[in-house]
């Protein structure tokens, strides 16, 4: 499903250049959970928002089903994004003026489903996530565990094919953090691909394989 060769990623300023990625070829085939790890600063973070769509490589070859993206338009990325990616982040990013049903069914807004089918689609991820009961409130009037449940829920709300995970436990104490990614892997059993960003050998034990970084470089690849 994914698959890069030799990415680089170049942050340049008037007098620094810094290199954030050099030369990172790595694949995840469809269906795979995989991890990624490294201390801060190792591109962890950079890698995934490349493979979210959300920033473009300086050079570099990315695939994604087979499509060479890596010099998409901003509009082409947003299409693919809307279609098959789905984000989770640590900081939750959920807008405080939506109650939690608004903020899952934002996702099927961008993408312009039918009333009728949002509502069907935006239960189902409610029921999934255990957090019906809180559709009417907002995001300050929750836990950190429930916020991150309806920020897996807006992320699952238009059946992607693969999650981006940046850091999913981060906020949360350790038995929020175990129900998280307990429904990442439930979610990876069925069939979605899951690439997740973790500073936690305990979190990093639910996937399949895990990738090391060390400054902007593919280190180790290790199969669990």
């Amino acid at each position: 499903m994914i698959k890069t060769n030799n990415l680089q990623k170049v942050f340049r300023t008037d007098e620094v250049e810094t290199w954030a990625l050099n030369d990172v070829s790595i694949e995840v085939k469809e269906g795979e959970f995989v991890a990624i790890m490294g201390p801060s600063g190792c591109g962890k973070s950079t890698l995934l928002n490349i493979l979210g769509l959300l920033d473009n490589p300086t050079g570099g070859e990315y695939y994604l089903n087979g499509k060479e993206v890596s010099k998409y338009t901003e509009a082409q990325r947003t299409s693919i994004r809307k279609g098959i990616i789905g984000f989770v982040f640590q900081s939750f990013n959920l807008i405080d003026e939506l109650n939690v049903y608004e903020n899952i069914e934002l996702p099927l807004l961008y993408m312009g489903v039918p009333a009728s089918e949002r509502k069907r689609k935006v239960e189902e991820a409610m029921e999934r996530m255990a957090i019906a009961h809180r559709s009417k409130h907002f995001p300050q009037q929750l836990s950190g565990g429930q916020q991150q449940r309806v920020a897996i829920a807006r992320a699952v709300v238009s059946n992607p094919k693969m999650i981006l995970a940046d850091e999913p436990t981060g906020n949360l104490d350790s038995k929020n953090g175990k129900e998280v990614m307990s429904l990442l892997t439930d979610l990876n059993k069925e069939g979605t691909t899951i690439v997740m960003v973790t500073h936690s050998q305990h979190d990093a034990g639910y996937a399949g394989r895990i990738i090391r970084l060390f400054d902007g470089q593919v280190v180790t690849e290790v199969a669990l």
